[in-house]
């Protein structure tokens, strides 16, 4: 039997003053991509560009439209959490 997934698609993209927010549709934050534009800021907390965040924010978004057997296939290391369904 399946388990319901805990962060149920679709997902959705927010930006606030320093960060996106990928949403689930429940509004269950998955994920929290920072950013920073100042270059020495950035630099020193190695943060991303605005842009590189919300380019990562979008493709996380999309994760829950990939089928898990593809992402079954992708090699982990041992002892790696791992998805049974």
């Amino acid at each position: 039997m399946n388990s319901p997934r805990r962060f149920p698609p679709p997902w959705s993209v927010e930006e606030t003053t320093a960060c996106f927010t990928v949403r689930d549709c429940a509004g269950q934050p998955p994920s929290y991509v920072y950013f920073e534009d100042e270059p020495g800021r950035r630099s020193k907390a190695k943060l991303l560009t605005r842009d590189e965040a919300l380019l990562f924010a979008v493709n996380f978004a999309e994760l829950p439209s990939l089928p898990w057997r593809i992402l079954k296939e992708i090699p982990r290391p041992p002892n790696s959490a791992s998805r049974n369904d």
